[in-house]
């Protein structure tokens, strides 16, 4: 049966018109929900920008083979139909089961044992692709015609184009959520499917009817993503304000927006909190306990900072800072090099990513408290004035603070919150009382793997990521 959800308007000042979907329960259904088919039969990883028509050789008949010493050329009666393929390139990526592993996909073979020279003693065309005998020990490989094609094309070079989905305060109206029964269905994938396709997109979601008397099913929730990922911190987290980390977070002060690990070559992908209890004095009339949570949609912040002040953009993708976490003993972290505060893709990574060149920003790093010294001079500078790096982050901080930007939300147990720690920020306002939160991290990595191989086929997985 399919899952059903609702697609509400959402959206600032990107331009897309951006649904947000509320994945729920046949129970919990509205009169406005409709049917959500499973992802993978609908879904392709061609970016927009390579939508266009392509070399095709689709069949054998009228196409010329010629071998040469060294490449194979391909052309077709039509005159823009023509390939011109390296034999060493050939060779290494014979697809064989004598030189692939079919399970692992991984080669069988040494690259580098293959003669420099090696050239093909016979080559044949027909309507599934090309056939080609090799010189040294006759080892015959076959070609389809798609596989020469998607090479031929580099539609390779685009594994995970997104259109991303920037909000602002608004986004409070239908917040992107799932359901917890739906997520943890083991026997479909349409709920996690949803859920990564959300938080990739998005940038965040929240998992509603999550247990909380128990953080183990919390816990389950996470791991039905990918592995927790092991810090300083531990592993899944579950704890109250004691500064049994000398860390902010273990306090009950106000944090601003900032991102997690800032002082880790690979910041943590995703993150989650679970607000589990939250009790205390009895607040005084009209009053709260507080910790509201806050959320900034850190590529959206850093689209409005390009548009409205360049210039200042400019200095905070070109600046690297020192990020450290150096609050315990024994423990001092730092990445392996310094980084900006906005990490930007630049032509060539674009290439690869398939991004378009509204989809530049790769990562935010931005925590105040863990930056350590601008530099004065040298190449982390680059030309830079210490000065007028403090006078983009003033602007940059200012975009933070502004109230349709920023997204405040009161956490609530049973609706853990799971977000992209390298775009969106959060932050919290002052509490009293004991907070029970648990958590954690997961790699990047595992996450888009998690999300690609849910919402893709499997054959087209591979064919991006493997060949």
């Amino acid at each position: 049966m399919p899952v059903r959800f609702r697609l509400p308007a959402l959206l600032p000042r990107s331009g897309h018109q951006a649904p947000t979907a509320i994945l729920t329960p046949a129970a919990r259904l509205s009169a406005r929900s409709f049917s959500f088919r499973p992802l993978p039969c609908s879904r392709s990883f061609t970016a927009p920008s390579q939508r266009r028509a392509v070399r095709s050789f689709s069949s054998g008949s009228g196409v010329q083979v010629t071998p040469t010493d060294r490449s194979v050329k391909i052309a077709s009666s039509e005159a823009t139909k023509r390939a011109e393929l390296p034999n060493f390139w050939l060779r290494d990526n014979c697809r064989c089961s004598s030189c692939v592993n079919q399970d692992t996909s991984q080669r069988n073979f040494d690259t580098f044992e293959i003669p420099a020279d090696v050239r093909a003693l016979e080559v044949k065309a027909d309507d599934k692709g090309l056939n080609v005998v090799w010189s040294g020990d006759n080892h015959k490989s076959h070609y389809p015609w798609d596989f020469i094609t998607f090479y031929r094309n580099n539609n390779h070079r685009s594994p995970e184009a997104v259109d991303f989905h920037y909000w602002g305060s608004n986004v409070a109206d239908r917040p992107p959520t799932v359901h917890f029964d739906a997520v943890m269905d083991t026997s479909s994938d349409e709920g996690i499917a949803l859920l990564t396709d959300l938080v990739r997109r998005y940038g965040f979601a929240f998992v509603e009817g999550t247990p909380f008397a128990d953080p183990a099913d919390t816990q389950r929730l996470l791991e039905r993503i990918a592995f927790i990922r092991v810090t300083h911190y531990g592993g899944f987290y579950d704890f109250v304000p004691d500064l049994a980390m000398a860390d902010t977070a273990y306090t009950n002060l106000p944090l601003p927006a900032h991102t997690d690990t800032t002082y880790f070559t690979d910041p943590a992908g995703l993150q989650a909190f679970h607000l589990l209890s939250h009790h205390g004095p009895e607040p005084a009339a009209g009053a709260s306990l507080g910790g509201s949570s806050l959320l900034v949609d850190g590529f959206h912040a850093a689209r409005l900072l390009r548009e409205e002040h360049p210039e200042d953009f400019d200095v905070l993708t070109r600046v690297r800072l020192p990020w450290h976490a150096s609050g315990n003993q024994g423990i001092t972290l730092s990445p392996d090099r310094r980084y900006p505060v906005i990490e930007v893709l630049d032509e060539q990574d674009r290439e690869t990513t398939g991004a378009s060149p509204q989809n530049r920003i790769h990562r935010i790093r931005w925590n105040n408290d863990d930056r350590g010294i601008v530099p004065f001079g040298g190449p982390d500078a680059d030309g830079i004035d210490p000065g007028r790096w403090y006078d983009a982050a003033r602007t940059w901080q200012a975009i933070l603070k502004r109230a349709d930007v920023e997204y405040w939300t009161q956490l609530q147990p049973g609706t853990p919150l799971i977000f992209d720690n390298w775009r969106v920020m959060h932050g919290r306002s002052a509490f009293v009382g004991v907070r029970r939160m648990c958590g954690g991290y997961t790699a990047r990595d595992d996450f888009i793997s998690r999300w690609r191989n849910t919402n893709y086929p499997r054959d087209e997985v591979l064919k991006q990521v493997v060949g």
